[in-house]
């Protein structure tokens, strides 16, 4: 029977009384999120602040400052975009080179499993004018790292977002741009740390908690290394370990970058328009059909691991996939919560059944490892065993 470590340090702070937020369906499992004295979350909140004080062309004077400021004067690179070719990547690159003339470079981390559409997207938008850098880590040592992260952060596709977070800026040194745009701040749209939220960029000193689930990748390779027999030393060397972590502080700081800047503290943050925009304007494809776990076709369809990355959320929090599509399309006034309810209902926590063949060859593990690992990741407070099924004692209602 598989137990795991203590290296996933949020399953250690969640409260062990549910709370659902009043407006949206988001609960008070999701980390470092808040409610107020109301029952409403940091999501609901921030959105208020979007929607009622927020100056929007005192941001975009703020943005036209900055990009003035970064501005090459020799057509060189000048700011350096993460992107899969999704929706909001492409929607942040082609308005900072069509619309306010900068001149950006690209920049992805693979996936670990391209899906047809994923990579067709991000072809399509280098065919319309987007340079861009691909790396690809050590194969090998990357499956490993991923089954390492599966078992013991309850999250596979952790290790794609190691790489997703720290490369860009790897990229920013070599070429010597300090400017690095990512789309939106994860902690105050869909719901997290509040602190910070008005703040034009993350700085590196957060991203431990933030983005690595409180452990370095220094430390989840000690572990793998003297508690797993499927990862030695001799899978990596030091460079392969480089682009998993973060330059130094002062490397950023003698360069002059301040963090990760979010184009979302500039831009009222609508996934859906982000969408419309980069289909328009770059040939972007949704899925054929919905993506599993959630009603929408656009969003998070890169990867073929991407599925369980919800799906393993759903398990450790409680909260899946279709939280995100409604909770923020509640913000949005796009549907209502009854809306959203009926949408959780039906499709939140569904398995992602179309690549769970793929997944499981790609960790090379058997289906009972698999359900081992996932049943290790249910708190106790949030699930309760029924004969051979499993339910949630609070659902959102």
């Amino acid at each position: 029977m598989f137990k795991r470590g203590g290296l996933e340090r949020q399953v250690t702070k969640l409260p062990k009384e549910v709370v659902w937020c009043k407006r949206c369906v988001v609960s008070n499992q999701r980390p470092r999120v808040i409610f107020n004295q109301d029952s409403v979350c940091s999501g609901c909140l921030n959105a208020d602040y979007k929607n009622n004080e927020v100056d929007w062309n005192k941001r975009e004077e703020e943005l036209h400052e900055l990009l003035d400021s970064h501005r090459s004067k020799n057509g060189s690179w000048d700011v350096i975009v993460p992107s899969s070719g999704g929706k909001d990547s492409v929607f942040v690159s082609h308005q900072l080179k069509f619309k306010y003339r900068m001149n950006p470079l690209t920049v992805t981390w693979s996936p670990l499993e391209y899906t047809k559409i994923g990579r067709q997207n991000l072809d399509s938008s280098i065919k319309a004018g987007l340079p861009n850098f691909l790396f690809s880590p050590n194969g090998n040592f990357q499956r490993k790292l991923a089954r390492l992260c599966f078992e013991e952060l309850g999250d596979a596709f952790h290790v794609f977002v190691l790489g997703q977070v720290c490369f860009p800026f790897h990229m920013a040194l070599k070429f010597g741009i300090p400017l690095v745009f990512y789309g939106e701040n994860g902690e105050a749209e869909y719901a997290g740390d509040p602190e910070g939220a008005d703040k034009p960029y993350k700085p590196s000193k957060v991203w431990r908690d933030h983005f690595f689930k409180g452990s370095s990748l220094r430390e989840l390779v000690q572990y793998g290394l003297e508690n797993k027999d499927y990862l030695n030393e001799g899978d990596f060397t030091e460079d392969d370990l480089k682009f998993y972590e973060p330059p130094s502080e002062k490397e950023m700081e003698d360069l002059g970058i301040k963090g990760k800047h979010f184009f979302s503290y500039y831009k009222k943050w609508l996934p859906q328009e982000n969408f419309y925009y980069a289909a328009e304007h770059t040939g972007f494809r949704p899925n054929p059909e919905r993506n599993e776990g959630t009603y929408s076709k656009y969003a998070s369809l890169d990867d073929k691991m991407d599925g369980f990355h919800y799906f393993l959320r759903y398990i450790k929090f409680g909260l899946g996939r279709c939280v995100d599509d409604a909770a923020h399309e509640i913000r949005d006034g796009h549907i209502t919560r009854d809306e959203a309810l009926a949408l959780m209902d039906k499709y939140e926590g569904e398995f992602p059944e179309k690549y769970y063949a793929d997944f499981l060859e790609y960790l090379n593990i058997d289906q009972s490892h698999f359900w081992d690992v996932v049943d290790e990741w249910r708190a106790e407070h949030l699930w309760v065993k029924e004969g051979n099924s499993w339910r949630l004692r609070n659902p959102v209602e």
